[in-house]
């Protein structure tokens, strides 16, 4: 049967056409004549050339992109300018993204110089509401004001402090404000610290410990290089005013060696010196450890210390080491001790139900019926966890219902969305990064809530009528009730992506469910590490290939041609495929993390894939295996028309078997 119905390609046709002629407006109305004088302010900003800068803005006046003109301009100068010049330019730019772009910008300045009073009379008029530091600010101040009870205000600037990474002036000025008042206490500053030192934020953990005791703050940094030694010093009984100190130590110990930890935890030096409180959270910090390592006694850890004291993230590790040993009863234990946001996250509702089903606690009916209510709860196609509860409930997956056809005048309205085509003119020029930061301004911040679902579909389709993929997905993937799988799940390349795979024996449903997740088809992506295309080859990678299949005359630069990424990047897949017994997962983690990681994470116990898959150590690679394998049955639902299965997908994964043979063994 056709991939794509007759119909369908016809309507498509007639919808591209529509799109055409409805665009001609936005095409027309661009200057090319102000087009080089952009870039040239695009490079005058990346040098901060201020002068420059002020000297071109005169020669883009009545272009489409003027508002980022003017951005540029007055940001290279925002320290130096004077306020009303600031709020002209901010009145110029009226109800763009640049507008709200220089008013936070301007805000985060206003913060810093502890301007408050023009702080409070621009906050108002900041639509985007996402910047982490601003609300800080605004916290401390409405708390000050009288317009927030102090209570509230500690307990929202006690959760954006915690999740912070790295300090920042926003949040540590409100953290240190309501510290002064009492109404944030001195443990929320330690947890921030214990928090910090477990991810290797030593500077971080050392200057929230400072806001309320300099000295023992300065001895955080060296506590973070070497805990050991910094416990070894303590060889006589610990008094009191360091048992903080210790804990940072053991935490920071766990991250390097969980079971060296262990051993000193288990001390009676540091187990009669530590509260309850500090002990749970230490023997937490080093199950987690223990679990992310795969080792098979990471319970045992995590039983020594009481879950009530243990963070999240803990909890998480300890139900990943429950699944992976089938201690169901682990499994409930954590996700019971979870926070309520994380414990209702779909990945903790769905092995919730799989526990209760497992236990059949109180008895087997009861059981069953609360699994199945919590499982339809979150089935749905659009998860790799809802996808896994809709196979528990026995339904099938498949393509959704396309939604009722976009009308004339819902295409129009998108067609002439002023922000849409801003962005849409950036793109074309070159300035990816800045159109892609005001589409997803119009579609999501621009008004209270985002755009409706027939707004998003209507913008979904200009972008992928213009073959902009990622703004077509992530677009179409912001509807609620109106799912447009199409949209969602595109694939463009066809030719040569299906032809390609059917060559060397890949599902393309497989091929375009890793590109969508590696580069979502952008064919000139580039990653930090250097991985490119459409399948984020890294250098090494393609020269391997390369080489492998006989690609003669084979030149770095090629790797960035769209068919020729395509056969390499397919190639590869293939021989990790080959590599890995026709194990999908398995494959997926390979490709993301690299075979040898894959092939250490396989040894164990022989699991399901999905609770293979949950126990990954990489939270990046987790997600993306997770993803493609989400991605690849959707796809094969839209390719093929036929209800499908993750499940059959995701397979056991296990060590390779005795009579297995291995093959490219010299896999990069």
């Amino acid at each position: 049967m056709p991939l794509i119905p007759p119909l369908w390609r016809a309507t498509r046709l007639g919808r591209r056409l529509i799109m055409a002629a409805l665009l001609l407006p936005a095409l027309a109305s661009s200057q090319p004549a102000g087009d080089k004088t952009l870039l040239d302010m695009r490079t005058a900003f990346g040098r901060n050339q201020g002068s420059e800068l002020t000297r071109l803005l005169p020669a883009v006046r009545g272009h489409v992109l003027e508002p980022l003109a003017r951005y540029w301009e007055m940001r290279a100068r925002l320290d130096t300018a004077s306020p009303a010049e600031i709020r002209a330019t901010l009145d110029a730019m009226a109800g763009t993204y640049w507008e709200d772009r220089l008013r936070n910008d301007w805000l985060l300045q206003l913060g810093r110089q502890r301007d408050w009073a023009r702080f409070e009379a621009e906050r108002p008029l900041f639509r985007m509401n996402d910047d982490r530091q601003i609300t800080c600010y605004t916290v401390m101040l409405d708390a000050a004001g009288s317009r927030l009870p102090p209570e509230v205000a500690a307990e929202r600037v006690r959760e954006l402090w915690l999740v912070q990474r790295d300090s920042d002036d926003g949040c540590t000025t409100a953290a240190k404000a309501l510290l002064a008042s009492g109404h944030l206490k001195d443990a929320v500053v330690w947890q921030r610290a214990r928090l910090m030192m477990e991810v290797n934020r030593g500077r971080a953990a050392s200057e929230a410990v400072a806001l309320i005791d300099p000295a023992r703050a300065a001895q955080i940094e060296a506590i973070a290089d070497q805990p050991a030694k910094y416990l070894d010093d303590k060889l006589t009984a610990i008094r009191s005013r360091t048992k903080e100190l210790v804990t940072l130590a053991l935490l920071r110990l766990a991250a390097q060696d969980a079971n060296a930890a262990a051993t000193e935890l288990d001390s009676l030096k540091w187990r009669t010196q530590l509260s309850a409180e500090e002990r749970g959270w230490a023997w937490g910090a080093i199950g987690r450890r223990a679990a992310q390592r795969l080792q098979d006694d990471a319970l045992t850890y995590y039983a020594r210390g009481d879950v009530q004291h243990m963070t999240d993230e803990h909890l998480a590790w300890m139900a990943r080491a429950g699944l992976r040993t089938g201690r169901w009863d682990a499994v409930r234990d954590a996700i019971y001790a979870m926070s309520p946001a994380q414990r209702n996250e779909t990945a903790w509702v769905y092995w919730r139900a799989r526990a209760i089903e497992a236990l059949k606690e109180p008895d087997a009916t009861v059981a069953r019926a609360q699994s199945r209510a919590l499982l339809e709860s979150i089935a749905s196609p659009g998860s790799f966890h809802g996808m896994l509860a809709l196979e528990s409930l026995g339904l099938p997956i498949t393509a959704p219902a396309a939604p009722e056809p976009l009308t004339a005048d819902e295409r129009r309205a998108a067609a002439q969305d002023a922000g849409l085509r801003r962005a849409l003119a950036a793109m074309r020029l070159g300035l990816r990064s800045e159109g892609v930061r005001e589409w997803n301004y119009q579609v999501a911040l621009h008004t209270s809530g985002g755009m409706g679902d027939r707004e998003l579909l209507a913008a979904a389709e200009i972008a992928c009528r213009e073959q902009i993929w990622d703004r077509c997905i992530n677009t179409s993937l912001r509807t609620r009730d109106a799912v447009d799988q199409t949209q969602r799940f595109p694939t463009p390349y066809r030719e040569q992506v299906i032809a390609r795979a059917q060559e060397i024996g890949l599902d393309p449903a497989y091929v375009y469910g890793l590109i969508r997740q590696e580069s979502r088809f952008v064919t000139d992506a580039r990653s930090h590490v250097g991985a490119s295309g459409l399948m984020q080859v890294m250098p090494a990678t393609a020269r391997w290939t390369a080489n492998k299949i006989g690609l003669s005359n084979w030149r770095p630069q090629q790797i960035t041609e769209r068919d020729t990424n395509i056969q390499i990047g397919t190639a590869y897949l293939k021989f990790a495929l080959d590599d890995f017994e026709g194990s999908m997962p398995l494959a997926a983690a390979a490709y993301n993390a690299g075979p040898s990681r894959a092939r250490q994470w396989r040894n164990g116990p022989v699991l399901p894939g999905e609770i293979w898959a949950e126990n990954i150590p990489f939270e990046e690679t987790r997600d993306y295996v997770q993803r493609v394998l989400a991605n690849t049955t959707q796809y094969a639902a839209l390719l093929t028309g036929q209800p499908q299965s993750l499940r059959a997908r995701l397979g056991q994964v296990g060590p390779r078997a005795p009579t297995a043979a291995a093959v490219n063994t010299d896999l990069p």
